[in-house]
């Protein structure tokens, strides 16, 4: 069932959206969850991904492979790891694949200031939420109002 009535469900709109999306929105699609460990450190599932993320290719052909990011191409979609190459069919020279971001995992970000604070921002974010749900569905004993009723009227 649709929630939000100012967001369209048409598919057509959606890849409409995500093929001409501006850069800053595309920072946002080309994210890559992160690794196990990372996670449970940060209390983070996913970040965008940046130059210099160490990563490790989950799916496809270059599965196990992984290197740290030479260039995050937003216009394609697509990341280029170093390490990860092919020979192109005529010439000797070798090029990157690009991949995208949902085909990798995060083992080892770069850090600076602005990461720091994205990462806190998104974990207290997190904490938050997890402990609204955890307080709507404990038992606060309202709800027995419904078996005193019943007893009343046997």
């Amino acid at each position: 069932m649709k929630t939000n009535p100012f967001v369209s469900s048409s598919s057509r709109k959606s890849r409409k959206r995500h093929f001409t999306a501006p850069s800053n929105i595309r920072r946002k699609i080309l994210s890559a969850p992160l690794s196990k460990d990372l996670r449970a450190k940060y209390n983070v599932r996913s970040m965008p991904i940046r130059i210099g993320d160490e990563v490790q290719v989950a799916r496809g052909q270059y599965k196990q492979t992984g290197g740290n990011v030479i260039k995050v191409f937003r216009k394609k979609f697509a990341i280029y790891i170093d390490g990860i190459t092919r020979t192109k069919a005529k010439q000797q020279e070798s090029v990157h694949v690009g991949i995208h971001p949902s085909n990798v995992y995060i083992t080892k970000l770069k850090m600076n200031n602005d990461r720091r604070k994205l990462l806190h921002q998104k974990a207290e974010t997190r904490k938050r939420i997890l402990s609204n749900a955890t307080k709507g569905s404990t038992d606060d004993g309202n709800d027995n109002d419904m078996e005193d009723d019943d007893d009343s009227n046997a």
